[in-house]
């Protein structure tokens, strides 16, 4: 039997549970209706020089300040704003259901949407650019410089040709590179980065979820601080005294953000990636990278994101990335994501899905995908990723390799804008035009990049195209007796069925067709090889 003092303590918890989940709070974006028109830009001239060059608007909606009487209305309601959005014309704020209806009912409020979403930093090893451990890890190769001295470079260089960048004098100079990442601890002490510090190359760095910070490189908060110097070390890392190189844009100026905690690493402050692309757009930066996308699993279940989403249009991140790309005309380049292997997603992140932004898958040795990294949706109507490149850390690591290839393509032609760094980027590939949602167009070259950037020919022939008839069933490629090819079986003319390396036995491989294999794409040493299989 239950007795009054029993029903009653029951009574208290239920009551206690009411009211806790009444006044739990979510994370929004609270989009206003419009803003002050005669309200002055907050961008520098750096930012309105860039804009003329390229051809763009020199100063934008998106540009003008927040309607102060909207935060103040909001600020007399008990809701405190948290991150201020020129771009989206919002402001972040924690809201409890009561809050969430007492703002909807607000004339100046356009849309409320849900921001708490988890962030996916591709992962790195920890180890990975330790002074000790530096020299251990890679595998270098002999390149020669133009001053005919020894210089040790990573697989990931040697693959991209960097000795084509090195001969023309190309390392960044001029070139100021945004970075947005989980953090920097460390990369003072870091012996590949020593030169950052040495020529005051770190023009600014802010640091969104602890604004109160000072020491942006000796704190440490998680595991995830030492992910953006492992970023940062894969553009710019050398070590002049031992002469080795670890990225390419080893003399570009950067501006860095720490906008995710890392306490958890599936979480992700999107509020805080938003402020960063505006803070590093005002200073007139142009490249950025940021190796983290948001993928499965918002607070709220019912708002999570799901594969379909990742449409380049449906989140708040993509919008953004979206605007900095048409509108602001930055170079965006991101990690395309390491969910490859994970069945119940697979595909790209967010803002990787984004039309126009450069997102990176990550290679092998022989060129084919990494199984970690993740792949085109089928239902996109564009090319994701858009290269690929050797990593064995994540594709966190592989974006700041194309992000100091893409430095080294503005060094030398500063005039171009972000799509056509994009197409010269795509074209230098060894796959290209036949790019498949597995890598993408492949792997960029410098040699053909720097030929396409200064509109000379390439003088080399087009992609061999073999059409099968519907009568033969197979076909011979030849190649040299032990070499490997890399065979993508394809169900339409981009996207891969399956992947593998088939090593020569004779002069020649022999494909089989296959009734779900529509396209083959055979990479060989030599060649490109598109095997189209004709039906009736």
């Amino acid at each position: 039997m239950i007795r009054f003092n029993q029903i009653f303590s029951i009574f208290i918890l239920l009551s206690a549970f009411v009211l806790k989940a009444e006044a739990q709070q979510l994370k929004y974006w609270v989009i206003f209706t419009d803003k002050e028109a005669n309200a002055g830009p907050a961008i520098s001239e750096k930012c309105k020089e860039n804009r003329r060059m390229l051809g763009l608007s020199e100063v934008q909606f998106s540009d003008l300040p927040l309607t102060k009487q909207y935060i103040i209305n909001l600020e007399r309601a008990g809701i405190q704003p948290l991150v201020k959005s020129k771009w989206l014309n919002a402001v972040s704020v924690n809201l409890s259901a009561t809050q969430i209806e007492k703002v909807k009912k607000f004339g100046f409020v356009k849309q409320i949407i849900p921001i708490e979403s988890r962030a996916v930093l591709a992962k790195v090893s920890s180890k990975k650019y330790s002074d000790e451990n530096v020299g251990k890890v890679q595998n270098f190769a002999n390149v020669k410089k133009q001053q005919e001295d020894d210089l040790r470079v990573d697989f990931a260089m040697k693959q991209i040709g960097i000795e084509h960048f090195l001969d023309a004098g190309l390392n960044g100079k001029g070139v100021t590179i945004g970075v947005i990442d989980a953090g920097f601890f460390g990369a003072n002490d870091t012996q590949t980065l020593k030169h950052l510090f040495e020529r005051k190359q770190i023009l600014g760095v802010k640091d969104y979820v602890n604004p109160k910070k000072k020491d942006y490189f000796g704190e440490r908060e998680s595991a995830s601080d030492f992910h953006g110097t492992e970023v940062l070390n894969a553009i710019t890392g050398r070590n002049f005294k031992e002469n080795f190189q670890i990225g390419l844009a080893t003399n570009a100026n950067f501006y860095l953000a720490r906008t995710d905690s890392g306490n958890r690493e599936f979480r992700g402050e999107e509020d805080n990636w938003m402020a960063a692309m505006e803070w590093m757009d005002s200073l007139g930066v142009r490249l950025i990278n940021t190796s983290l996308g948001y993928a499965k699993g918002f607070s709220n279940p019912k708002e999570s994101y799901t594969p379909e989403q990742m449409d380049g249009k449906t989140s708040v991140i993509a919008r953004a990335a979206k605007m900095a790309v048409d509108e602001k005309g930055i170079v965006l380049v991101v990690s395309a994501g390491n969910e490859g292997d994970d069945s119940s997603w697979r595909i790209i992140s967010t803002p990787a899905d984004v039309d126009g932004v450069i997102a990176i898958g990550a290679t092998n040795e022989l060129g084919m995908k990494m199984g970690y990294s993740s792949i085109g949706p089928e239902f996109l109507t564009y090319m994701k990723p858009n290269v690929s490149c050797f990593s064995l850390f994540g594709t966190s690591l592989a974006a700041p390799v194309i992000t100091g290839f893409v430095a080294c393509i503005m060094q030398a032609f500063p005039n171009l804008n972000n799509e056509e760094i994009r197409i010269i980027l795509e074209k230098s590939t060894n796959l290209y035009p036949y790019g498949n949602n597995f890598i993408g167009y492949g792997i960029p070259s410098a040699k053909k990049a720097l030929k396409l950037a200064g509109k000379r020919p390439l003088n080399e022939g087009e992609p061999r195209v073999i059409e099968v008839s519907e009568n033969d069933k197979q076909v011979e490629i030849p190649m040299l007796v032990g070499e490997i090819a890399v065979v993508f079986h394809k169900k339409n003319a981009t996207h891969v069925l399956t992947q593998e390396s088939v090593k020569a036995k004779y002069n020649f491989i022999s494909l089989k067709r296959n009734s779900s294999v529509k396209q083959t794409t055979v990479m060989t040493r030599e060649e490109v090889v598109e095997v189209i299989w004709k039906t009736l």
